[in-house]
């Protein structure tokens, strides 16, 4: 018998709760019976992840928006593996700035292109914005993603990759580029380019969004490569000797020749 009943009463009040509530769950209609910390844990984890996918509203900025994307863990793309096998994780994107609509108050008509222009310059803000916002809170958009969140076409999101790209020279991180995954070819490009200009690959790291182990493993299968070019060996050779794909030591060799166009004319 409790020796404080004045005690217990009023204590029953915090245990009416979302996690007393998961317990009595697990334990009556799921039948899972047991250890209580293992219970407790359990509790501790769904509370855990529906904070995550909905989190309060005093939470969420002005023009926010709440998405769930790709985790950025250093996971790995293999073939066969679904989008919903990789781990993922909850951000608040800046969808929307003040400095958006205060834009759109004051932006004045010029010559007949201007409008196009002002909007491709404006989507090309939003999507630089969404997937750095998106990697400093430890995830990964896709094309597909930004696609849906800005209502644009896939080729228009690629186009704006590409014109951002060319005009400051930064690859950003979206999630194809940082896990090698789909039809981007520029990835391995640029940083074998950035590379052959002498760039440290802990500086290639900052500026192509790739993790450390990515660049060094680019780095090392074209250093093989390209040693066994100038050393007269043929695609079958250095195949066998490097293990890798015919593909991949095609796209290897095609580097080299782009980015040492005298060694391929001496040759």
């Amino acid at each position: 018998m409790s020796l404080n009943p004045i005690r217990d009463r009023y204590e029953s009040i915090n245990k009416r709760n979302f996690h007393q509530a998961i317990i009595n769950l697990l334990e009556e209609e799921y039948k899972i019976l047991g250890s209580r910390k293992v219970l407790e844990m359990l509790a501790d984890d769904i509370e855990n992840l529906h904070r995550e996918y909905y989190p309060s509203k005093n939470q969420v900025g002005f023009g926010e928006i709440i998405f769930t994307t790709t985790k950025d863990d250093g996971q790995r793309q293999s073939y066969g593996k679904k989008t919903e096998d990789y781990r993922t994780i909850t951000v608040a994107l800046p969808l929307i700035t003040k400095e958006d609509v205060e834009r759109r108050i004051y932006f004045k008509k010029g010559d007949r292109n201007s409008n196009y222009r002002h909007r491709e310059a404006r989507d090309i803000e939003t999507m630089v914005r969404l997937l750095k916002s998106a990697k400093q809170q430890g995830g990964l958009l896709s094309g597909a993603e930004l696609s849906v969140l800005m209502n644009r076409s896939l080729s228009t999101i690629r186009k704006y990759l590409d014109a951002y790209r060319q005009k400051t020279g930064e690859i950003l991180p979206l999630k194809g580029y940082v896990l090698d995954q789909g039809s981007l070819p520029t990835h391995k490009g640029i940083i074998i380019s950035l590379y052959e200009q002498g760039i440290s690959p802990a500086d290639i790291v900052l500026k192509t969004s790739h993790s450390q182990d990515a660049v060094d493993r680019y780095i090392k299968h074209y250093g093989q490569v390209k040693n066994l070019l100038r050393k007269g060996m043929k695609e079958e050779a250095i195949k066998e000797i490097t293990g890798r794909s015919m593909k991949v030591v095609r796209e290897y060799i095609k580097l080299y020749h782009d980015l040492n166009p005298v060694t391929k004319s001496k040759k």
